[in-house]
């Protein structure tokens, strides 16, 4: 547990100076100044986040700079910056998109290789279900540790509908047409991804009663990545550009598995920003925005009303008239 919250702390991905520090007048009244810091609340200085390669700005590449991560075509559409995509990816698009006051922490998404190494390696669905307990247990002590730090703002991602992702679609293909949903993804291990968000969500909560003073707020990004594919056609995704990889080679209808992507052989399509994923596992700049655009629009309401009932609460009010 040590040990992985270390890791956590040097996986911190830190963005500085977003905004000016916001100066408010001593000589307007209370409720001035109250509406004032609402109408400013999301102005954040920094955003820390923990995670794997689907936050990674750029730390994996500084420990392993010969990876496919850090060259072309990884970047094209931006520059090759260590992140897995062909540009940026959704926490920098939180950074442009949104400004908060003091610091936001992204708590992952944290469990996604937990779970995805036992499953390529032939696990059953029965058998990773035994590793979730432990993967709850561990963000949320994480977020205890946070806490204990002094972060104020939490927003906790849940994991994606691995069921739509190429890797797993290419991995677990099968001739047997009840095992895939309306939208041509695989039904169980979206299920699988469903059950754990459902117990990582628990988890917040029971936080959230034990730190009232805290938002911890649960980022969707399971019904954030199937509103993006549900929407595809009017946000401009290319037919079958859902769920076929960008970058790579394979002999099936997701551009997976025979080739990865920045290798000899490879092929790259001629537009990403039609494609939502990029490798077979990372989506592209355009699919990063689309999820990114829909998890604002879900976790800032969430952590500005925590923030407003933070301040209509007697002893934070006269804190804040101090």
């Amino acid at each position: 547990m040590t040990h992985f919250l270390s890791h956590l702390r040097m996986l911190c991905l830190f963005f500085t100076s977003l905004c000016a520090p916001i100066v408010t007048p001593h000589s307007v009244g209370a409720s001035l100044r109250i509406k004032e810091t609402l109408n400013q609340a999301m102005e954040f200085e920094a955003i820390y986040q923990f995670g794997d390669s689907l936050s990674d700005t750029g730390n994996y590449v500084r420990e392993h700079a010969s990876s496919a991560y850090s060259r072309l075509p990884y970047g094209q559409t931006y520059y090759p910056t260590g992140r897995a995509s062909d540009g940026l990816i959704m926490v920098d698009y939180f950074a442009i998109k949104e400004r908060l006051q003091k610091s936001l922490v992204l708590m992952g998404e944290i469990g996604g290789n937990d779970f995805n190494g036992p499953f390529y390696q032939g696990k059953s669905i029965q058998e990773v279900c035994k590793l979730i307990p432990g993967v709850v247990k561990t963000i949320k002590d994480a977020i205890e540790e946070v806490i204990s730090f002094g972060a104020t703002n939490i927003v906790v991602p849940g994991n994606f509908p691995i069921g739509c992702v190429p890797l797993y679609l290419v991995k677990f293909a099968t001739n047997d047409t009840s095992k895939y949903d309306e939208l041509e993804c695989l039904k169980d291990y979206n299920d699988f991804s469903k059950f754990y968000n459902q117990q990582l969500l628990q988890a917040i909560q029971q936080l959230q009663q034990v730190h009232p003073d805290v938002a911890i707020v649960y980022a969707d990004y399971y019904s954030a990545l199937i509103s993006v594919i549900i929407n595809a056609p009017q946000l401009g995704i290319e037919q079958d550009g859902t769920k076929k990889a960008c970058c790579g080679a394979g002999n099936n209808p997701y551009n997976y598995g025979t080739k990865s992507c920045g290798s000899s052989g490879a092929s790259v399509c001629e537009d990403p920003s039609k494609r939502i994923n990029w490798d077979g596992v990372h989506m592209t700049q355009q699919g990063n925005i689309f999820v990114g655009e829909f998890l604002l629009q879900q976790f800032v309401p969430a952590l500005q009303k925590h923030l407003r009932t933070r301040l209509r609460e007697p002893r934070n009010l006269r804190d804040y008239l101090k």
